[in-house]
């Protein structure tokens, strides 16, 4: 009995691992855009309401317009990908909310989205090429560019931030 025990907590254990390692590229992509996207809703909720109006120059887009783009984003790319946004989201209207709640809860709801679309990716089709209107890529580098995507607009933030008198929240 012990061994028959024994045999099934290994198959059990290798069956795991296996599933495991399908979805590493896909996880490890996951938590690293988890991070991002956490200090971006940080910086999100320490600019003031007043401050989500301004932008460096005229023609520059705003503190509340980068943080919808980032949102729009999300979408976008996910949609190229086969994940239709949810049905009460309307990627037409996302750049005309307003006001910082409701600014920062579209955010947060893009981000959720597509930080469960990332693991519903397949490891056998990351190397399938999808055209994203502005560049064609495989899947992988479609979820590359979610990641990157946010993080370049955590750095445009930050800068929008430290313009502002206001200190990133992590960096205190």
């Amino acid at each position: 009995m012990k061994t028959l025990f024994l045999l099934a907590s290994i198959l059990t254990l290798t069956i795991f691992s296996a599933n495991a390692q399908d979805n590493l590229t896909q996880t490890t992509i996951q938590a690293v855009l988890t991070g991002n996207q956490g200090q971006v809703i940080q910086l999100a909720n320490a600019f003031s309401e007043e401050q989500y109006d301004w932008r460096p120059t005229e023609g520059v887009v705003s503190v509340g317009e980068a943080l919808l783009h980032v949102a729009g984003g999300n979408y976008y790319l996910a949609s190229k990908m086969g994940f239709a946004p949810p049905e009460d989201v309307d990627l037409m209207k996302l750049n005309k909310i307003t006001g910082k709640e409701n600014i920062i809860a579209a955010l947060e709801k893009s981000n959720a989205f597509v930080l469960e679309k990332i693991t519903k990716v397949a490891t056998a089709s990351l190397n399938e090429e999808v055209d994203f209107g502005f560049a064609k890529m495989n899947k992988l580098g479609g979820l590359l560019a979610i990641m990157e995507h946010n993080g370049e607009h955590k750095g445009q933030l930050i800068a929008y931030a430290r313009s502002n008198g206001v200190v990133p929240p992590w960096s205190k």
